[in-house]
């Protein structure tokens, strides 16, 4: 048994947390919730640190509750959104919900056990509830005003918010009434960005049965600079492999500047304080080895994807940014390789077109076929300059025959600098 909120705020956790909630934790076990809406058939990362909420408080002895939004899901949350979402049919959003159930499944454990987390619908209890019920119920409670008054709400006034949008916190407000009367749920957790709608949830709870209860939110993620986290030049980094492959969800934490490592190192992993102090001090001493990104890379991957596609993607990132040694590639298998491979750029080649190539300039210029270099005389200079391998083996004569030993009888792996490959397919 760990203490949740302690716990919570060595790591930066907290955002904001109602007075008594830390009281209520200590006092007894808690059936706490989180709510996703399933407006992807993934979850994104940034969702991992809500999800992360739930898993901690499981492991402090806490009955985790995750609420998947079937009805909320039909409308959208407004909160920090500068305009309305598109409305989802209602098979893409059943869709969305077993894949995101599954999903965390990886995280949570939802045995029969007094602890075991609990995976809810709102449209279960909403499906059958009239318009006017829901106002009676709900509605009447809840002041226009003090609705007004969220930050969720006032920061869209200007540009509009539809009432469909306006009453969402009216939904999440019975969301948490229903789970408080029908599963003993005295707290709701969230991004900073739900601090209003958890709030409403509680005062509702308040005006109808005259009883407490808490909420609990984390700080949003953000890039150093600010920005959104978790988002790249390609999207989202989701926690589907369909979706991310799984080497691209290793390499977006091994690319992460060393400050953002110091603060996600706390919010995304299991480690304690003291496996992370030292994690700090180490790459303290070496930050060039990147420890604390590898740390994050390791256990996330293992735990979103698996250990083997961890295993694969690691290797693809000492094979293509390490020191591996040359023969190295060659052990790789087809699937293997086209596994780790599945982001970089392929060229496709006949065997007539391999067998007519002159030289290795050839092989990589568009005058025949590819897209590496725009000609013969931009790949002859890229080599002369040092900057082309094919197979990890540098390249120093342009006039080369391109008699290479090809992985798997098939392919060519080429490296332009440092960063840029290239897979060559010869069929």
């Amino acid at each position: 048994m760990q203490d949740f909120i302690a716990n919570l705020r060595w790591r930066d956790m907290v955002h904001n947390i109602m007075p008594g909630t830390e009281v209520q934790l200590k006092k007894e076990a808690t059936a706490g919730y989180v709510g996703f809406d399933p407006t992807a058939p993934s979850l994104h990362i940034g969702n991992l640190a809500a999800i992360m909420l739930l898993k901690h408080f499981q492991m402090a002895g806490h009955k985790p509750v995750v609420v998947v939004g079937g009805a909320t899901g039909m409308i959208g949350d407004p909160s920090w959104k500068s305009a309305e979402r598109a409305f989802l049919r209602e098979e893409e959003l059943h869709y969305n919900q077993i894949c995101i159930s599954k999903q965390l499944q990886r995280f949570l454990d939802f045995s029969d056990q007094a602890h075991g987390a609990v995976l809810l619908n709102n449209l279960d209890w909403f499906k059958d509830m009239g318009f006017l019920q829901f106002l009676r119920e709900t509605g009447k409670h809840i002041p226009v005003n003090y609705m007004m008054a969220k930050d969720s709400v006032k920061q869209r006034l200007e540009t509009g918010i539809s009432f469909t949008e306006f009453a969402y916190q009216l939904l999440q407000s019975y969301d948490f009434y229903y789970l408080y009367t029908h599963h003993n749920v005295k707290l709701q957790m969230g991004g900073a960005d739900q601090w209003g709608n958890l709030t409403t949830g509680t005062e509702l709870i308040r005006r109808k049965t005259g009883s407490t209860a808490f909420a609990l939110t984390t700080p949003l993620i953000t890039k150093a600079d600010g920005s959104k986290f978790g988002k790249t030049e390609q999207g989202n980094v989701w926690l589907d492999p369909t979706m991310t492959s799984p080497y691209a969800f290793y390499q977006f934490w091994l690319n992460c500047s060393d400050e953002e490592a110091r603060k996600l190192v706390k919010v995304f992993t299991l480690l304690d304080q003291a496996a992370i102090e030292t994690l700090f001090q180490t790459h303290g001493a070496a930050p060039h080895q990147r420890v604390l990104q590898k740390a994050i890379a390791q256990e996330l991957t293992i735990r979103v994807h698996s250990e083997q596609a961890y295993r694969q993607a690691a290797q693809a990132a000492e094979i293509l940014f390490g020191h591996a040694a040359q023969q190295d590639i060659h052990t790789l298998s087809e699937q293997d390789l086209l596994t780790i491979f599945a982001n970089v750029p392929q060229i496709t080649i006949s065997k007539e077109q391999w067998e007519d190539l002159t030289d290795v300039a050839d092989l990589v210029s568009s005058t025949t076929h590819g897209v590496i270099f725009q000609s013969k005389g931009e790949a002859r200079r890229m080599i002369q300059g040092g900057g082309l391998s094919i197979n990890k083996v540098k390249i120093t004569d342009p006039h080369q025959k391109p008699n290479f030993k090809r992985l798997q009888d098939r392919y060519l792996l080429v490296q332009q600098g440092k960063k840029h490959y290239y897979l060559i397919v010869v069929r």
